[in-house]
């Protein structure tokens, strides 16, 4: 039966393989019947564009879920294999085994809206393939070689472990490699849409493909999406474990999945924590552009956009502090710093209200005449980027200094520089957030292009901060006396409640940013060079985006739940299969773990 299933997996594979092959080298030629024939087609019901909006976002959530997860899969699996941890190693192949559960679904959905461009957008299509056909054939060959490659570190992982380990930890890096060169050639594509480069007036190609993919958002967009998968797929892969836990009939699965959830947490939020620098150079980017398209962006009719956006970011900061702070109480020791944890609610609340304050409030005629204009006369100041920049870094300080806390929680250094060590910790923070609040405020006095710059000194001191930060704390802490181990699986149960809060959470707001992204095009498919003339060749409203990006979110999430269901059904009545028998976790020891 176990060959029978491995059988119908490769079968499944070669399937999915062949028609994301067979559609990338037939597009050429589709193409070309196509530009005889009309520039639009109408999608049944629901309209072209909802139909690949809503195909192209579930795409990008599975996408960035298979991307990023075997990312820090591969990390832990070399923790595993270094340390000699069996902990480790079995939770990389879980990881794995999430990624694996979605990957034939991502090709196919891939599939999918290759044909609904072809077939709905052909002039599109065809101007897209005179421009980036080279990438087609490189984008099939990478997409072959990852899959068999991920196929050999999943079932490879018995046979390819004792001194054959480092054989398969590198079919790991190779993997991620692969994965993020597939990245990085879909984002050719889309960034190019947005900043078009290496083609003349009439839209052709002047020179070398280079040109076009190497534009002024491709790399900006490589590594926030990059980043951005990383956080994502550590969000769902703490869901899955948030899921099992309540699921959990025993103490030893409840703390297995809660060590799990654990470290699935932890990556998202570190990523999560650089992710807004990445944010603030693609918006840079995009300015440097095209003056016109950034305002669009930031000042126009999706200005209010960015007040969800900001909304949504609070609950992702808060959940993840909350979920440390419970967290806590499952290690013995952590109560000296529980302290600390009301004047850190208090920044980050204060943080969130002045990053989800408007510029311009929804005021009656009467409103605008008593406040004299469209500005409130106090809470206006917080609407502008100088405090808004000021309050997020300061948020990115507090929450990194909760996970500090969380991570010598039941340690105690026997460093004899200990307190000295400390002291320069302490330090680093507060001159960190002076900067930061100095930049804020001396924002308000210069011109808006001079006021742009001060954001790279605030991420300059909020990184210089981390850096020096940890860069103590490690030493200080090796070898440090336990106040005892961590009770893995006693945390409460709402902390899981959390966890899968800050997945749903993520998930709607990479499709709103999606949203953003391709709507400051508005009436273009490539901007200033290829119009939409379609009859949908209009930027949807925010209320009518939301609705959609909630739609794509609700099927994306009954989809994975269901994946991810016929992938445990193997581990019923097979505990311990394939040599990965899950280890104990209850009682391990350290902060770190």
């Amino acid at each position: 039966m176990k060959g029978l299933g491995v059988a119908r997996r490769w079968a499944g594979l070669a399937l999915t393989v062949l028609v994301a092959v067979v559609a990338l080298t037939a597009l050429p030629a589709i193409a070309q019947d196509a530009a005889k024939e009309p520039a639009y087609r109408s999608f049944p019901v629901i309209g072209s564009r909802l139909a690949v909006w809503g195909v192209a976002q579930l795409h990008l959530n599975f996408a960035a879920f298979i991307l990023g997860c075997p990312i820090f899969a591969v990390i832990i699996e070399i923790i595993g294999w270094r340390t000699r941890d069996e902990r480790y190693d079995w939770l990389a192949h879980e990881f794995v085994k999430l990624t694996f559960a979605a990957f034939s679904t991502t090709a196919l959905l891939g599939a999918f809206l290759l044909f609904l461009f072809v077939g709905y957008y052909p002039k599109f299509w065809t101007y897209m393939t005179s421009i980036f056909f080279p990438t087609y054939g490189v984008y099939a060959l990478l997409f072959f070689a990852e899959t068999f490659i991920v196929y050999l570190w999943y079932y490879g992982w018995d046979w390819l472990s004792g001194p054959r380990k480092w054989i398969h930890v590198s079919l790991g890096v190779l993997s991620n490699l692969v994965g993020t060169a597939i990245l990085f050639v879909a984002n050719s594509w889309v960034t190019f849409m947005i900043s078009p480069a290496g083609v003349d007036e009439a839209g052709a190609l002047k020179g070398s493909v280079w040109a076009a993919i190497n534009n002024f958002t491709w790399m900006p967009i490589n590594i926030h999406r990059l980043i951005a998968n990383i956080v994502f797929g550590g969000t769902i892969a703490a869901a899955y474990s948030a899921f099992r836990f309540l699921s959990a009939r025993t103490d030893e699965e409840r703390a297995r999945y809660d060590w799990m959830g654990y470290v699935g947490n932890f990556v998202a939020l570190s990523a999560f924590i650089v992710l807004p620098f990445a944010g603030y150079w693609l918006g840079r980017e995009i300015y440097a552009f095209n003056q016109t398209m950034g305002i669009t962006m930031m000042g126009g009719f999706m200005s209010w956009l960015w007040i969800v956006q900001a909304i949504l970011i609070g609950v992702l900061f808060l959940g993840f502090n909350y979920y440390l702070w419970l967290g806590m109480e499952r290690i013995p020791g952590s109560e000296r710093y529980r302290k600390f944890v009301p004047p850190m609610l208090f920044i980050l609340t204060i943080g969130f209200i002045v990053w989800a304050t408007p510029r311009t409030l929804v005021v009656t005629l009467d409103e605008v005449r008593a406040m004299g204009g469209t500005h409130h006369p106090v809470i206006g100041f917080f609407g502008v980027m100088s405090a808004k920049n000021t309050v997020v870094n300061l948020m990115i300080l507090t929450t990194f200094l909760s996970f500090v806390l969380y991570r010598r929680a039941n340690r105690i250094s026997v460093k004899p520089w200990a307190r000295t060590g400390m002291a320069v910790q302490w330090a680093a923070l507060f001159v960190a957030a002076a900067i930061v609040v100095f930049y804020g405020v001396y924002g308000y006095f210069v011109e808006s292009i001079v006021r742009i710059g001060f954001s790279v000194y605030q991420v300059l001191a909020v990184l210089s901060c981390i850096l020096i930060v940890m860069a103590i704390d490690i030493p200080m802490f090796k070898g440090a006396r336990s106040t005892g181990t961590i009770r893995w699986g006693t945390i409460a149960p709402r902390s899981q409640y959390v966890l899968i809060l800050l997945a749903v959470t993520f998930t709607w707001l990479m499709g709103l940013m999606g949203f953003a992204r391709s709507g400051i095009r508005q009436h273009w498919h490539v901007f200033g060079v290829l119009r939409d003339t379609s009859a949908e060749a209009v930027t949807p409203a925010l209320g009518y985006a939301a609705n959609v990006i909630t739609i794509v979110t609700i099927v994306f999430f009954a989809l994975v739940t269901f994946i991810f269901w016929l992938g445990g059904l193997g581990e019923k009545g097979k505990a311990g299969a394939h040599g990965h028998a899950a280890p104990v976790i209850a009682g391990a020891s350290g902060g770190e773990d």
